[in-house]
Order: structure tokens, then C-alpha cells, then sequence
């Protein structure tokens, strides 16, 4: 069993947060993390602990999201059906 390990740290002006170097010294540079908000605290997990179901609903929500911003901003552009098809499958 591992033991658990706790740290302080702090939030830059552009949102950005460093791990203690202790706690990230087996987590290779570019490591991809899920992070979760339930309104009291962040949980951050290794994305390759998660199943690779579970990335992909991630991953395509981020999708929908950033599109949704886009639509907002009136920045959405469309596309034709093959290009939207072609699109889904680079995904």
C-alpha cells in the first residue's frame, strides 16, 4: 500500500498549478491527468488509470464543450456532412 502523500502549492494568475516535485517524480513529462470539481475540493487522476471508455466519454464531452464556447462566441463555423464525418473520425 501506498503511502499518502500531501503537499501545499498555489494557483498562478493564468490557472496553472505545480505538483510538488516528490509527488510527480514517477509521472513522465507531458502526463495527461483527469480532474475533477465536486464544488469543496480537486481530484486529480492519471488519465491512463481510467478505462479507455471512459477517456473517449471524457474526451469527446471536452469535444462538446469547446464547441459550445465556440458557438457562443460566434466563432462556430459550418461544415459540410463530409467534412463533419471526416472530422468525427480524426477523433
Amino acid at each position: 500500500m501506498q503511502s499518502m502523500k500531501i503537499g501545499i502549492t498555489r494557483m498562478s494568475s493564468k490557472g496553472q498549478i505545480v505538483i510538488p516535485a516528490d509527488m510527480r517524480k514517477n509521472c513522465p513529462d507531458g502526463q495527461e491527468f483527469l480532474i475533477i470539481n465536486d464544488g469543496k475540493r480537486f481530484i486529480l487522476k492519471h488519465l491512463t488509470d481510467c478505462k479507455p471508455a471512459f477517456r473517449e466519454d471524457i474526451e469527446f464531452a471536452n469535444q462538446t464543450e469547446q464547441a459550445l464556447a465556440e458557438y457562443e462566441k460566434g466563432s462556430f463555423t459550418r461544415k459540410s456532412k463530409r467534412e463533419f464525418l471526416d472530422d468525427l473520425e480524426s477523433w
